[in-house]
């Protein structure tokens, strides 16, 4: 998983709620915003760094040297 530990813009620790919300929203179907509320990530800039990520490490694991 490559979530990033701050966030981008304020600079907030976020990589230790990346776990529960993954969970939660992918493995549970609950709603994203609901699980960021209920994880008190309050400010737009840091919702987005969990709204908008997008794992890509099993894509680029098959372009490494063999």
């Amino acid at each position: 998983m490559m979530m990033p530990v701050r966030c981008f813009s304020c600079g907030a620790v976020i990589a230790d709620k990346w776990d529960e919300y993954d969970l939660r929203v992918n493995k549970n179907k609950e709603d994203a915003g609901a699980v960021l509320d209920a994880l008190n990530v309050k400010r737009y800039c840091c919702r987005r760094m969990f709204i908008g990520n997008v794992e890509l490490i099993d894509e680029l694991i098959q372009f490494g040297r063999k």
